[in-house]
């Protein structure tokens, strides 16, 4: 079973963030959702409360096959300026394991120098902020272990690439016909 956390803190698109969170745990993912805010329940960019699963000063994400950043302002902000989680996106891009971000998000990419040489996508206007990389502008970018997603729009596209990337195009092909993505 693919392990995968996603991070989360007040401000995050609720969309980018819970979209991925369905779609893989229907494909049999075990989805942990961690908050950053020291409490478990976190309020979207568009005041929907949510409640993480943990809180990341309790948890350790060695065991993560893939490691997700919502977008959303003013939380992707507060997430690529939070050391803890840019030191686990950090841990996770050296090992060689998947890492993804998808709006605003892509930032921590930057901060860290992961976006360097890499071909990525993010909300248009972020583009500066992925320092050394290609902008695609596509809805989803895959470029080695580094998995980008465009914005709210693209939330879908980027929950099934990251679903085909853990479990496989079948899985993947087999919750598209049955949740009806068509796209």
């Amino acid at each position: 079973m693919a392990k995968v956390y996603e991070f989360l803190t007040n401000g995050n698109e609720e969309v980018e963030a819970l979209v991925p969170v369905d779609v893989l745990r229907r494909a049999g993912a075990e989805v942990v959702l961690v908050s950053t805010t020291g409490e478990r329940e976190v309020v979207s960019a568009h005041g929907v409360k949510m409640v993480a699963d943990c809180l990341l000063e309790d948890t350790d994400t060695s065991d993560a096959d893939l490691l997700m950043i919502p977008g959303g302002m003013p939380g992707s902000e507060i997430l690529c300026n939070n050391d803890d989680v840019r030191a686990a996106i950090a841990r996770q891009y050296d090992a060689g394991k998947l890492v993804s971000a998808i709006c605003a998000g892509p930032m921590i990419f930057g901060a860290l120098g992961i976006s360097d040489g890499k071909r990525m996508t993010c909300y248009p206007g972020f583009e500066p902020l992925l320092a050394g990389a290609t902008y695609t502008g596509d809805l989803v970018t895959v470029d080695g272990n580094v998995v980008t997603g465009k914005g709210p729009g693209a939330s879908f596209a980027y929950a099934f690439t990251l679903c085909e990337l853990l479990f496989g195009k079948t899985t993947a092909d087999a919750l598209r016909e049955g949740m009806i993505y068509t796209f």
